[in-house]
Parts: structure tokens; sequence; C-alpha cells
């Protein structure tokens, strides 16, 4: 039987996703066979595993740490908010129903069943989980139904490491408060607390550290820097938002109100001499040298939202000037012609697209979850050349859309099948494809920036040597290498074995 060790955080955003994926990496270069597992996720950012279930994406980043291949058991329940009181539920990589917050809480008790079930699967498979729990484990509103955080720490056996974050201030307070809030029994789980993204002098923080033990009882097993790693978010709290670099070319994502695998954009973030920036207003567009639409929740809301604050004008403007337009699955939709919404899926109705792309979209109560792969068909305008590149992605996607004329942007086949079928769309500088994850690849990188820099007369050599996968493992090391510095391990190791 597997052990086990769960990371818990004082709220939302305090560091746990990194802390479990940098656990993975260390576990799995010391020898173990190591998954992650997190029994319900709430995000927008989702995956298609290779069974075409669907799954929060910071368990594949916690998977890919760990070297194996992410599994929908990793984490069963997904919820993906669709409007501030309500979220589809994803069950075992399918979807289970969308429902309000009270209905879900009402019937998170029938869920226990498919949550053991995932947990033991990997329980038979590997030597240790790591866990992660959801936002605070001292909602006491919540307290009685929990399936996330103390509830399932019972369930598995798990000790729990504690996590606050130092860098929005108060995290002794946090720490401290989170614990007397527990109960008795869900105190005795946690067997250390760590205090994440610290800068400054260690010194100085040293006094603080014994006081918050004494008072605790808890002994503060690290104090994890500031850790500068670039490594996928775990939901839109994410820094990307705010965070940017100068770079020589500049790449706009339009930041919806519902925007979902924003993590399409994070290699090219990476690029050196390439800047990516998310926009929410006309007065932050610029002069980009290529747009982005992203994916969305509510494609039809969030186009009614850029018609709204004049964002619709600025890319139809942009688009006639001969700026490059790319949307994917989403944004895709919005470039289309018509959006309509026969069964009430989205909003209902039918909606004018922005009228950029020759296609149509009818939303229907099917999902489609499929990885694929492929390549770029010959496209029109200032992307020519990524013709004939390959690309492997996901579709994650309500609705249907319907070419109205020639112009598909890609052919793509399901994952281990030969059956080709047309993707996506473009037409002049404008274009559209279902693909997350389409700008993943070394060659479909290379030859977007090859495009792009050709347009503004600079050399792409930069670029050439960029390899994806190398880049992400670099980054799990250098997560590791930071836990690994700054946590007492051999007092982790301890935890793991001696368990509850």
């Amino acid at each position: 039987m597997a052990k086990a060790i769960m990371i818990q955080g004082t709220a939302s955003n305090a560091g746990k996703s990194l802390i479990a994926a940098g656990l993975c990496r260390i576990l799995r270069q010391d020898g173990y066979r190591v998954a992650p597992f997190k029994s319900q996720n709430m995000a927008l950012n989702s995956f298609i595993t290779r069974e075409g279930l669907e799954m929060g994406r910071a368990q594949v980043v916690q998977a890919e740490a760990a070297g194996i291949e992410p599994d929908v058991a990793m984490n069963p329940i997904l919820l993906k908010p669709q409007s501030d009181t309500g979220s589809q539920v994803i069950v075992d990589g399918e979807v289970w129903g969308v429902m309000p917050a009270q209905e879900y809480y009402r019937r998170k008790t029938e869920l226990v069943p498919h949550i053991k079930r995932a947990y033991e699967k990997l329980e038979a498979e590997y030597d240790v989980i790591v866990l992660e729990g959801a936002g605070s484990p001292a909602e006491i509103n919540l307290r009685e139904h929990d399936i996330v955080n103390m509830g399932m720490a019972k369930m598995a056996g798990a000790p729990v490491l504690l996590c606050g974050d130092i860098d929005r201030g108060g995290v002794f307070a946090s720490l401290y408060g989170t614990l007397l809030l527990l109960k008795e029994d869900e105190r005795s789980l946690v067997k250390g607390l760590l205090i994440n993204k610290f800068r400054g002098d260690r010194a100085i923080l040293e006094p603080g550290l014994r006081m918050l033990e004494a008072r605790a009882g808890v002994p503060v097993q690290g104090v994890i820097p500031y850790l500068q790693v670039d490594i996928d978010d775990e939901d839109s709290l994410s820094e990307r938002f705010s965070r940017g670099k100068a770079g020589a070319i500049d790449i706009a994502v339009i930041r919806l109100p519902r925007i979902s695998n924003f993590t399409d954009f994070n290699l090219l973030s990476s690029l050196p001499g390439v800047s990516v920036r998310y926009l929410s207003s006309p007065r932050e567009f610029g002069n980009p040298d290529i747009l982005f639409l992203p994916g969305s929740k509510n494609t039809m809301d969030d186009l009614l939202w850029l018609r709204q604050c004049g964002l619709e004008a600025q890319i139809k403007k942009y688009a006639a000037a001969g700026g490059i337009v790319f949307g994917i699955c989403g944004g895709y939709q919005m470039l289309g012609q018509t959006l309509r919404d026969p069964q009430g899926v989205e909003r209902g109705g039918a909606l004018a697209g922005m009228g950029l792309l020759p296609v149509e979209t009818v939303f229907t109560g099917e999902k489609t979850r499929t990885r694929v792969c492929g390549r770029f068909l010959p496209p029109s305008g200032a992307l020519a050349d990524l013709g004939g590149k390959e690309v492997e992605g996901y579709e994650i996607h309500m609705g249907e859309t319907t070419l109205l004329a020639d112009g598909a942007l890609c052919e793509i086949s399901l994952l281990g099948q030969e059956q080709k079928k047309p993707d996506g769309c473009c037409r002049g500088n404008v274009y559209g494809s279902y693909l997350h994850g389409i700008f993943d690849s070394a060659q479909a990188i290379e030859a977007l920036i090859g495009c792009l820099c050709a347009r503004k007369g600079l050399q792409a050599g930069d670029f050439a040597d960029f390899d994806p996968q190398r880049y992400r493992q670099r980054q799990y090391d250098l997560l590791a290498q930071g836990i690994r510095e700054n946590v007492r391990m051999d007092e982790i190791y301890r935890i793991i074995e001696a368990g509850i």
C-alpha cells in the first residue's frame, strides 16, 4: 500500500500546487514511484488524457514532474465555473452535470465512492501519493461534507503539511488561525508548517518562526523562497496576467472574463525576446505583432463583453489594417459569422460573431474531448510558413463549428487513428483552431516566431534551438532544487514513513 503526504494551504494561491509538484519531482529523483492526487479541483484550465477524459491541469503538471502519464484518477472531480454561483461538474473525466453551488454541496457525498476508487487505483500502482488540498481547511461552513481537505486526509490516512504565503503578509496569523479553527482530530494530522514565497533575510524571520512553533505546537519544516520557475499555473489567480517583460516580439492575449486554458501561451512567454501580455480594455491594446483570442467557458457571454467594452471594434480595426488575429477554441468560435444555442447550453438563442472567418457554430449538449495530432495545411497570409508543420493538442469544447467556405487551417486525426479531418479556418491574416497546445511543439513555435520576426525584419535565429520538453524538465528540476535546499527533507521523509 502506498504511503501518502498531503499539502494543504491557508488560502487559495498559497502555493500548494507547486509545492506538490516539487515533492513529486524530488521523490521521483530519489527513486520512488510517485503520483499526484487532488480529489476535487476548481479550475478553467483543463486537459484531455489519452483516453479522452478531462482533468485539471495542475495534476497534469504534477504528473509530468513525477515522470508519469496523466491519469484522470489523479483528479476525479473537476469543477469548471460557469457563473458566480454554478459550475459544470466533471466526474471521472466526464460531464456529470451543470449545477448551482447549493445543489453540488448537497450532493457531494454521492461522489465519495468515485474518490475512493480513484485513490485506491493509484495506491495500488505507486509507492507514494502526494495529495493536494483546495482553498483552506479552515472553511468551517464547508467542514461537514469536506472531501478535499481534512476529510480527504482522513480517507487517505495522509499526514498534512500546511503552507502559508508570506508574500501576501499575515502568514503567522494565517497559519496559527487555521490551526485554531481545526477540530482536535484534524489538528493532529498536521505534522509540519511551510512558509512559502519568502523574500528577505531569514535571520530576521527566525524569531517569528520560533514563536509560531511554541504557540502552535507544530514544527516549521521549511521556508521556501519566492522561486523563479516557469511552470503552468493552477488557475486564473495566475501572476502571468500581471507579469510582463519587454520583448522585440509583442504578443497580446485578450483576458476574457471567463478565460480558460490560458496555458496555451505559457511556452511563448518563456522565449527570450518575446513579450506575452494580457489585456482587458481598448486602452491597453497597442499594436501587437499578433493578437490571440483564447478559450472561454462561456463563449457567448464573453463575446458580448468584448462588444460592450469596445474591444471587438478594436480587434476588427486591427484585423482590417493587416494585424494577425488567432482564435483558439472559444476565441475561434467568436471570430465566425454566427453562434447558435438552440438547447440553451450557454445562454440560448443566436448571436452574431465578429464575421472575420467564414464559419458558424452551433452549441449542443455533447462535449468534445479528444487528443489529436496532425499538421498545418498551407495557410494564407502572414503565417504561411506554418504550412506542413506538425501539431499535437487536445480539444475541449461545447459546440460544432462548420466551414462555410474553403480554408481549413489544420488536418488532424485522433491519436492512434489514421482517418483525418479538417480543423480550424484561415482567411487572410485571421486564423482559428480548436486545438489547445497548438503552439507547444518546437516546430510550431519556431515557425510562428519566424513569421513574426520576418514581418518586422528581425532575425529569428535565437529561437531555433528552443526545446519545449527540455525547458519544462529543467523548470521541474529547479523547483525540486529550491525545495530541497529550503525544506527539511529528512523530516518530510520521516513524516511520510510514519504516516498518521
